[in-house]
């Protein structure tokens, strides 16, 4: 596989260049810095099979158009992308094949389908999810919060985000609580409650460290070489 990264002077970007070695043929970083080029220009045209970003995600826009340039595939491992972001990529899988999660991690990806499980046997229960990650994280609630949610929403399909509740009024039968944490340097912790009148089943995924993503996003990419256009995700992996 030869790959393109995005964000190779952050620290996800030197995780992956890491376990990618020579695999990597182009390094981009928004800062320019460490002899890195600063946009996907400046490299120029590389014959890629993928591009994986983790950078930011208003950068979303030019990893898509230089994949699409370079006939590659698209990784997107950035968060918190605007609703016309999410409409570039959805359009861009049109035409090129495009891996997008809120979280590239093989446990968190496990965690939603028991999650989509349990919502599944247990239709009357109450369910929240409780997200906590270090204080430098951008984006609240986390990506992989709201794609906890999605996979309850594929059981109910009536159910709705309730993102930090707060004031009067008591909680509805279809709303799903979402609370986010900010503390120190934890690197991720998602905890899911389910809440019936007689039982209560905690569903919950610990990150050690990054290292955890950046192994997801390797095998996301090794995935994705030769893969026709279409949007992919990480039940494409776990049914592969």
């Amino acid at each position: 596989m030869r790959a393109v990264l995005c964000g190779a002077n952050g620290a996800m970007g030197k995780l992956i260049q890491e376990l990618l070695g020579d695999e990597i043929v182009g390094l981009v970083s928004l800062d320019g810095e460490n002899g890195v080029s600063k946009t996907f220009w400046e490299l120029g045209k590389v014959d890629c099979d993928t591009v994986i970003d983790f950078s930011h995600h208003s950068a979303v826009a030019d990893v898509l158009r230089y994949a699409e340039t370079c006939g590659a595939a698209a990784v997107i491992g950035t968060t918190g992308h605007t609703p016309e972001e999410k409409r570039l990529i959805f359009a861009a899988a049109e035409k090129i094949p495009v891996f997008y999660a809120g979280n590239v991690s093989l446990g968190i990806a496990v965690l939603c389908r028991l999650v989509k499980q349990a919502a599944a046997f247990f239709p009357e229960a109450d369910i929240e999810i409780v997200e906590t990650h270090h204080t430098r994280k951008v984006d609240a609630p986390s990506g992989t919060a709201h794609m906890l949610f999605q996979a309850i929403k594929q059981v109910r399909p009536n159910a709705w985000e309730n993102c930090g509740r707060s004031g009067e009024g008591k909680r509805t039968k279809d709303e799903i609580g979402i609370h986010a944490l900010r503390l120190g340097s934890v690197v991720g912790v998602h905890e899911v409650q389910i809440h019936t009148q007689n039982q209560s089943l905690t569903l919950r995924h610990e990150s050690g460290s990054r290292g955890m993503l950046a192994e997801g996003a390797v095998a996301a990419a090794r995935f994705m070489a030769g893969k026709g256009k279409g949007l992919y995700g990480m039940d494409d992996i776990l049914d592969a």
